[in-house]
């Protein structure tokens, strides 16, 4: 195994450690280990038991629609599977590691779906795993480890976790790319706080994808042919979001027309929570050689407003409700970032400049419309400094 300590790099008099340490020390510890049942948690677990450690799995039971048809098919790439919620108890029975199944519907439903519904109501296009992640995987997670008296939580999220030693003697935790760049989810931790970051560990951060699946099948997983990996939104069956919200927010969803930016109308809309900035497919315009694309949505005029495609750009962006994680930019400077607007995304150059509780970020370039309630996520390098949710123009 590659899982060792070792100098990432030296920045001034800065010394930056990174963090899976022949999987964290050679002392065995009390490790609470999240257990979804998927490949990656799995492999986790047996690769902590390998090494020594003591184990306590735990599993989430989370709000799944109610108001889904009966006959609808949950795909499997959604994470409550009956196969993943049966792999997690094998797998734990197999390692004779106990697991806990902890029902936080009601908390789920609230601090992630609602607010999910409530960002469409207003034209956005939301992202509610980052705010999952922080309130409800993590922060229960890191509160049932105090809880249960362990040292560690390990999850199987591809990302790495590094120790930043300060000139005076004090250190504070930092997050960092995965070294598998397509399988990469630090975009998805950039709220984490140095309390939960400091008390996480993610054993694959430093292993390829292919690595996982080798080490799947030395373990013995119960894998079948038709698994494939947990993706896409997983308090609904479907591959996509519009269906649930035709269920949920029926009285928000209104006809009416779509537009040019001259006012021209060249349709008809379903209901603006359907449609989001930058799609061009099932916008239902016929007649048309050119390709659409969604730029705005106006919510008071209830108007969807498309351009043709890569017509229009932006310069920059306003983020909000920031959040750094072991360090924060100089307020009213102009401090170079990388920075993603989504997960895998390209990164692209600019500089922040913040100011109170906002910031706005200017790109070196011009780039296509960002949708507004997405998140613009900052990079130091491979280093995770922060980000923020993106204002409407």
């Amino acid at each position: 195994m590659r899982f060792m300590l070792h100098l990432l790099s030296i920045r001034g008099k800065v010394e930056v450690r990174e963090e899976y340490e022949d999987l964290c020390h050679t002392v065995n510890m009390r490790i609470l280990v999240a257990m979804s049942g998927g490949v990656d948690s799995s492999v986790v677990a047996h690769l902590l038991r390998e090494q020594g450690h003591e184990l306590i799995g735990v599993r989430f039971s989370l709000w799944i629609d109610p108001l889904a048809p009966a006959l609808a098919q949950v795909l499997p790439s959604k994470c409550c599977t009956t196969q993943n919620i049966s792999r997690a108890s094998t797998v734990a029975k197999k390692l004779g590691i106990p697991l806990h199944i902890i029902n936080l519907e009601d908390e789920f439903k609230k601090q992630v779906v609602d607010p999910f519904l409530d960002s469409h109501r207003k034209g956005l296009t939301p992202n509610p795993c980052i705010g999952c992640n922080r309130t409800i995987k993590f922060g229960k997670l890191i509160n049932l480890m105090s809880e249960l008296g362990c040292e560690k939580l390990a999850t199987g999220h591809y990302a790495r976790t590094a120790t930043e030693r300060m000139p005076d003697g004090t250190e504070r935790a930092i997050l960092l790319e995965a070294l598998d760049s397509r399988k990469d989810q630090s975009y998805y931790l950039y709220g984490l706080d140095q309390k939960q970051l400091s008390s996480v560990m993610f054993p694959l951060g430093g292993m390829r994808k292919d690595e996982v699946y080798s080490l799947a099948k030395h373990f013995d997983l119960p894998l079948s042919d038709s698994y494939r990996e947990s993706q896409d939104l997983c308090f609904f069956p479907e591959k996509t979001p519009q269906e649930f919200l035709k269920r949920h927010l029926s009285a928000n969803l209104k006809q009416g027309n779509i537009v040019r930016r001259d006012g021209t109308v060249v349709g008809t809309h379903e209901g603006l929570p359907l449609y989001t900035v930058g799609q061009r497919r099932g916008l239902g315009i016929g007649g048309l050689k050119i390709p659409l694309e969604v730029v705005a949505k106006k919510t008071e005029s209830n108007e969807l407003v498309v351009a043709t495609k890569g017509e229009e750009h932006c310069n920059c962006v306003t983020l909000s409700d920031l959040r750094f994680i072991s360090w924060k930019p100089d307020e009213n400077e102009l401090t170079p970032f990388e920075c993603r607007t989504r997960s895998l995304s390209m990164k692209r150059k600019g500089t922040l400049k913040l100011d109170g509780s906002k910031a706005v970020f200017t790109f070196s370039s011009t780039v296509p419309v960002q949708a507004a309630g997405q998140s613009l996520v900052l990079y130091r390098g491979e280093e995770v400094v922060g980000g923020g949710v993106m204002e409407a123009h």
